[in-house]
Order: structure tokens, then C-alpha cells, then sequence
């Protein structure tokens, strides 16, 4: 009998022992992933994460699942991770491939990870979150790599509660590294103060606020630490959003009113590393309402990308409505004039204040390449509905399928003078006119050809102003002293369409430099001379005749002369 009981004792403490450290936060980490495992590049086409142990102690994994936005895997195994080791998790009929590479273990209801993005989460045998990753594509920042065969991997494992700044694409020639430390592991210490993003009202008591990173999610459920406009003050209570932590909920002590703006602070809130937040602490918040007819119109049309490039429609809210775009889709028509491809613009809440504009395409980092751009203004959707290079429709659809704005624009829209309209925006001139030929026009030479996430350089802003051409200063000095050191020539034009030709001219009336050469110019920019000659010669000092002749497709045409002088230090 004493040896019996001795038995058990035995068999107890070692089974007790196997399981008695207790996971806490960050101890496990998911440190590589592969969402997209096709086409090929050197791995197994399987979907997979790999687990790294970060404490210093072993820790069974017995009991702890995985999950993510569309539900929760079944437990893992009895499996005693070492320290600083590794373990791949997969599906039953993974296992056998995966094996081959490093230890590993299979869940019941593998979480799908979708290529686009997706929250996953590690949850303990307790029901504690020990790590979550809220992914996205950009997070690859590869071009390449994005499109599949290449694991996502963490740089630096002992900052594991960094998003995008602390993951991309591995670099190992197999496409990534099962089992092993990860190819771009890096020491990567977090000292960037977190950011507030956006806010959304969830009712006219709940606001939730979205940060770029997760946060101390103790600091961040502190009261004093949120300040609403307009007399709310401080909420009733503040909650961290599980798994990640980016989210905070704040509920009022006093309603929100329907189609006012408020603006909501925050002060003392760090992130996991411990820092504060700063200048960015600050976003708008309102109640939404449903948008109706030509409350937001289509503003910016790129159908005809630059090589390498992608669509994008830019929108515009001219109504006095906080709208959501996650109410909000955008499509296309077959061509038998059905709507088709539609697609929802987010399925977060993403308001648009009155006055704003959302800029919609699938791959947000092309256009911020190609373009001068305004990021807080981008969506990015998984597919854009076709939008063909001669013509086509591009409609705005509220949730109840009803049309808010829609243009069939053709390439003939564009302004007859551009040869290649690769890479050029249809811009609208202005926002209470109809959705029409007449409204639209070929985006200025001075801006790039695009204004996406800003003001159209075709946009009128005044019907009577007089076309005009200033130069400022009247006198300078190219030297690169960083005084006065180029000469601007501002223009500014009583309606789109003007193309503009600009020569210089020495005192002897002879000219030094063709600037531009029939350059499509918008309502209101400029061009810079930096006092060189054709031939990229210094020029001497002296008087120079700055001569601008522009002319429209309808035969206007004005002539203009400016006077300068430019002066060289000894």
C-alpha cells in the first residue's frame, strides 16, 4: 500500500511539474507564420505558425489553442517547449511535411490565415492571451513576396507586441526558416510613442478608439487619461480591448449629438515598451448617419495605371453627415449595365467627416510610391472591381445597395494634348456639379499627374479670378545657402485645361533656358528655376525676363512677362 501511494505521489509531482509553469504574457510568441504558401518557393505548400519560447523556463503546451476572427482551434498537445526553442503548429495532414524541418504539433480546426491579413491569438490553458498578431499584407514590405511563397517573420522576439514595424518578409532562400531562429532577426527595440489613429462612435454613449500598436492595457483602462470636446470631458469608464490591445472603449457620461464633430485627447497612455504617447494623441469622433445621393461624390478616377501601378478612386463627403465607409461599397457595371463586383470599402468602422477625402485601392504603398499623397486618407481593399483603360463605371453604393455617385468616364475625358494618359487622373473640378464629362479633367503636369488623399489641382476654386503670374523673389542667388537660392514662377488660372510654356531670357533678349515645354498646368501651383542654363551651365548675374505664354483647347491664349534678377555672392 506505502508503495503504491509512493507510485502515485510520484507519478503526480511529475505530471504536476510538466504542467505547473504557468504561461504569462509574452513568455510564447508567434514568431513566423506562412499565410500564403503558393506559388512555391522552397517549403511545403501548408499554411503554418511557428512558436517561440521566450522565458526562461519550459512551459507545456498542453491545452492551448489558437484563434482568430472566425473562431478557435482545438487544444494543442502535451508538448514541452525548452527555452528560446521552437515548435511549428499546423493541421493534421500537415505534420508529416512539416516534420522534416523542426518538432512539430498539430490543432484540430487549424485557424484559415487569410493572405490579406487576420488576428490571430494564442490563448493558454487558463483562457490568458500570451500573444496576439493582427497581420496585414503590408507587413511583407516586398512587393514580391506579398504574392505568396514567402513566411512572415519577427524580427525582434523580445519586442513582440510591435506590429509592422517588427515583421517582414523572411529572406531565407526557402522562403522562410520552420524551426529555426528567424532570417531577419534583428535586435529591434520599440522607441516610437504609440499613435492615435481613428475613433468610431459604436452608439451615442461608446466610443472606440484605435491605436497603431498595442498598449499597456492597464495604463490604457485609466479614465483620466481620455478627454472629449464640447463639454463631455471624461469618460464613465475606459477599457483595454483584448486580444491585442490596440483598441481602448470608452463609455460617456453623456451623449454624443447626431451630425456634430467632437475631438477626443489622450495623455499618459504608453505602449508595451513603456512609451508615452505624443504628439499624434488626438482624432475626431461623431455619430454616422446612412449616406444618401451625391452626399459623397467620386472626386479622382486612376484607371489607367503607370507600369507596376494600381487603380485608385479618390471620394469626397460634400454633405454635413459623418459617414462610415464601412457603409459604404464600391463597384461597377457588366456590360449588359448590371452592377457588379461590389465591394465594401472596410469592414471596420472608418468614418468620413464632412469636408474629407478617402482614397480607395488594393495596394496602398504603390500609389504612396508613385504619387504625392495624403496616408491618413488611404483604404485599402482586398480586389478593386475592373476599371478598363478606355472606359468604364465606377459607382458608390450606401449599405441599402443605393447609388450615392456614379461617373462612366472614358479615356477621351482626358485632355486632348497628353499623348500617353498612362498614370494620368481624371480630377473633378468641382464637387456640386454633376458627375459628367463636362466636371472632369486631366490631373496638372505640376502635381505628378494625381492628387490622391488632397485637393484636385484641377479643382475651381474661383470662376472670376484673373489668370495671373507672379515670381518670387525679385532677386536671387543660387548658391545653395539656403537663402533665396531658386526663383518660383506661381501661377494661377481661371479654369483647368491651360497649358503653359516657359522660357527664359537673358538682358540681351537671347534665350537661356526652355523651363517648360507645354506643360498641363491646374488652377493655382508653380515652377521652379534654380538659375541654370539649357545645358545645366551657371549663368552670370544679371537681369533676366522670365516669358510664360499659356493657351486652353477652347483658343485662349495670354502671354506674360516677369522680370528677376539674379545675383551671385563673391
Amino acid at each position: 500500500m506505502i508503495k503504491y501511494l509512493f507510485s502515485v505521489l510520484i507519478i503526480f509531482f511529475l505530471t504536476g511539474n510538466t504542467n505547473a509553469q504557468v504561461a504569462n504574457r509574452y513568455d510564447i510568441v508567434i514568431d513566423e507564420l506562412m499565410a500564403d504558401p503558393t506559388p512555391q518557393v522552397g517549403l511545403p505548400n501548408n499554411e503554418w505558425i511557428e512558436l517561440r519560447n521566450t522565458s526562461a523556463v519550459a512551459i507545456n503546451l498542453q491545452g492551448f489553442r489558437l484563434s482568430d476572427l472566425s473562431g478557435q482551434s482545438g487544444p494543442m498537445p502535451s508538448y514541452l517547449l525548452k527555452p528560446d526553442s521552437f515548435v511549428i503548429v499546423c493541421t493534421g495532414s500537415a505534420v508529416t511535411a512539416m516534420s522534416v524541418f523542426a518538432p512539430t504539433i498539430s490543432v484540430t480546426s487549424f485557424p484559415s490565415l487569410d493572405n490579406n491579413g487576420d488576428q490571430l491569438s494564442l490563448i493558454s490553458i487558463q483562457g490568458k492571451v500570451i500573444h496576439a498578431v493582427n497581420y496585414d499584407i503590408s507587413w511583407y514590405q516586398n512587393e514580391l513576396k506579398k504574392d505568396g511563397g514567402w513566411t512572415l517573420e519577427m524580427i525582434d522576439t523580445k519586442n513582440p507586441c510591435t506590429g509592422f514595424s517588427n515583421w517582414k518578409a523572411g529572406i531565407d532562400l526557402k522562403g522562410g526558416t520552420p524551426g529555426k531562429k528567424n532570417s531577419v532577426d534583428a535586435t529591434n527595440a520599440d522607441k516610437t510613442s504609440p499613435k492615435l489613429l481613428r475613433l468610431f462612435a459604436v452608439d451615442n454613449l461608446n466610443i472606440t478608439l484605435v491605436f497603431d500598436e498595442p498598449l499597456d492595457s492597464l495604463k490604457a483602462a485609466t479614465v483620466a487619461s481620455y478627454s472629449i470636446s464640447d463639454g463631455i470631458g471624461a469618460p464613465q469608464s475606459a477599457t483595454s480591448v483584448a486580444p491585442v490591445f490596440d483598441k481602448v472603449d470608452l463609455k460617456l457620461n453623456t451623449p454624443l449629438a447626431v451630425n456634430k464633430v467632437y475631438t477626443v485627447t489622450v495623455a499618459g497612455v504608453t505602449d508595451c515598451a513603456g512609451n508615452i504617447i505624443g504628439s499624434k494623441n488626438s482624432a475626431r469622433v461623431g455619430l454616422s448617419s446612412v449616406a444618401d445621393s451625391f452626399d459623397v461624390v467620386i472626386n479622382e478616377i486612376l484607371f489607367n495605371p503607370k507600369s507596376g501601378g494600381v487603380d485608385y478612386v479618390e471620394i469626397y463627403n460634400r454633405s454635413q453627415k459623418i459617414i462610415d465607409a464601412k457603409q459604404l461599397y464600391i463597384a461597377n457595371r457588366t456590360s449588359t449595365n448590371i452592377i457588379s463586383s461590389i465591394q465594401q470599402l472596410s469592414t471596420e468602422s472608418i468614418l468620413l467627416f464632412p469636408g474629407d477625402f478617402l482614397v480607395i485601392t488594393e495596394d496602398r504603398q504603390i500609389v504612396m510610391q508613385q504619387y504625392v499623397t495624403y496616408p491618413d486618407a488611404f483604404i485599402q481593399v482586398s480586389s478593386m472591381p475592373s476599371f478598363p483603360d478606355d472606359k468604364g463605371d465606377v459607382i458608390i453604393l450606401n449599405a441599402q445597395g443605393k447609388i450615392v455617385d456614379e461617373v462612366a468616364y472614358s479615356d477621351k475625358w482626358h485632355f486632348a494634348l497628353i499623348s500617353n494618359t498612362e498614370g494620368v487622373s481624371l480630377e473633378r473640378i468641382d464637387y456640386n456639379a454633376p458627375s459628367v464629362q463636362s466636371n472632369f479633367h486631366s490631373a496638372a503636369t505640376s502635381v505628378g499627374y494625381g492628387t490622391p488623399g488632397y485637393k484636385n489641382s484641377q479643382f475651381r476654386i474661383d470662376l472670376q479670378a484673373q489668370g495671373e503670374i507672379t515670381v518670387t523673389p525679385e532677386v536671387f542667388s543660387p548658391d545653395n545657402d539656403g537663402i533665396d537660392d531658386f526663383a518660383t514662377i506661381n501661377y494661377n488660372f481661371p479654369s483647368p485645361g491651360y497649358v503653359a510654356s516657359i522660357t527664359i531670357f537673358d538682358a540681351s533678349g537671347r534665350p537661356v533656358r526652355y523651363l517648360q515645354k507645354n506643360a498641363l498646368s491646374g488652377i493655382k501651383g508653380s515652377y521652379i528655376w534654380d538659375g541654370l542654363g539649357e545645358k545645366q551651365q551657371k549663368l552670370s548675374q544679371g537681369i533676366y525676363i522670365i516669358y510664360t505664354e499659356i493657351f486652353n483647347t477652347g483658343g485662349k491664349k495670354k502671354q506674360f512677362k516677369n522680370t528677376i534678377v539674379l545675383a551671385r555672392r563673391n
